[in-house]
């Protein structure tokens, strides 16, 4: 179950603001581990610093080892692909969306069963998040609602409407009742989980909002565009405890950007967001001047569409066409990145 081969690639690229680099003669092995789906996977989180999470076309999610290459089970129960996978990092338990407009709860440790089902949408569930104390999920749909759920009795406990709010993607904001979230309307809203009204709304970008996080602290957030040929396709820094305005804009890639992270702190000795895109790149920026630090292309990976921190170094990156790729970070000779596994 474990790995299966390593994959030589020769003459890596190492992409800079200011242009690109050829090493001649280098080497870079990417471990081909065991694939943990069958099809395009859509969306990856951490369950806990060894174990990630996952679902994708195939309708499967997915609890995978990806330090040593194992799946540790598989869980089936949606009747459509997933669409969003999420979970409080180092708890047992965690949530998975799908086109099949359900939400279902699964634990690591057990059967592969579904603990809980929360049924209410009318169309496909794009947004799922989860409470801190994990006694809630709040779920969005293209429906244009949005959902709170006790999660011991699957109860709706409240639900929100707004004309055309296709959500796109949902966060809780840690240490307040607070959630972000993203939409085709080109909208960041602030939600108050306690009455599930709007609580603020961002002003409204140029594109569709395909994604958002929250940094450790609480303090800002990062949002990001679709676009083609690199109008749009930005990432966004909004500031969540004073102004609520935008501080800074990260521009490079040239397709839709799926997915934007936070990285943890102590990484680097400057703060740093990573992105991924359709354009098949994963890149890092200067979170304080909007500078890319390093661009990372995984060829042959088709769109990348998700992103997820392991540890202080490591980050998950799902993809269309090749699966789960294992990035790692360092800053021993400047910031940079490398994969070294796929699943």
């Amino acid at each position: 179950m474990g790995k299966l081969q390593s994959k030589i690639k020769h003459n890596t690229y190492k992409y800079r603001t200011e242009g690109y680099v050829e090493e001649n003669g280098s080497t870079k092995v990417v471990q081909e581990y065991k694939q943990a789906h069958t099809d395009a996977v859509n969306s990856v989180t951490a369950l806990n610093p060894d174990i990630c999470v996952s679902g994708g076309k195939d309708k499967m999610v997915v609890a995978y080892n990806w330090r040593s290459g194992d799946i540790m089970k598989q869980f089936k129960g949606h009747e459509r692909e997933i669409t969003k996978v999420a979970c409080v990092f180092g708890t047992n338990q965690f949530f998975s969306a799908s086109r099949d407009k359900t939400a279902i709860l699964w634990e690591l440790s057990g059967n592969s069963q579904p603990i809980q089902q929360f049924l209410g949408h009318d169309m496909v569930v794009t947004g799922l998040a989860v409470s801190p104390d994990s006694s809630q999920i709040c779920t969005g749909s293209r429906d244009n609602t949005l959902c709170m759920w006790d999660i011991k009795t699957g109860e709706c406990l409240q639900k929100a409407t707004v004309s055309r709010n296709l959500v796109t993607h949902l966060c809780w904001i840690p240490g307040e009742p607070l959630i972000l979230q993203t939409s085709e309307d080109k909208s960041i809203r602030i939600w108050d989980s306690r009455s599930l009204q709007v609580a603020h709304k961002f002003p409204v970008k140029q594109h569709i909002q395909t994604y958002c996080d929250v940094s450790p602290d609480g303090y800002n957030c990062v949002s990001c565009s679709s676009g083609f040929g690199g109008e749009g396709c930005e990432a966004t820094l909004w500031d969540l405890r004073q102004t609520r305005g935008k501080i800074c804009e990260y521009k490079g890639h040239f397709q839709t950007v799926t997915s934007c992270v936070f990285l943890p702190n102590g990484l680097s000795v400057i703060p740093a967001i990573a992105t991924s895109s359709y354009d098949s790149k994963v890149k890092i920026w200067n979170q304080d001047t909007g500078a890319c630090l390093f661009t990372l292309p995984l060829d042959g990976s088709g769109p990348l569409v998700s992103l997820a921190v392991c540890d202080t170094s490591s980050l998950l990156c799902a993809s269309f066409n090749s699966g789960i790729h294992l990035l790692r970070i360092n800053d021993s000779k400047g910031l940079q990145m490398q994969e070294v596994a796929m699943f």
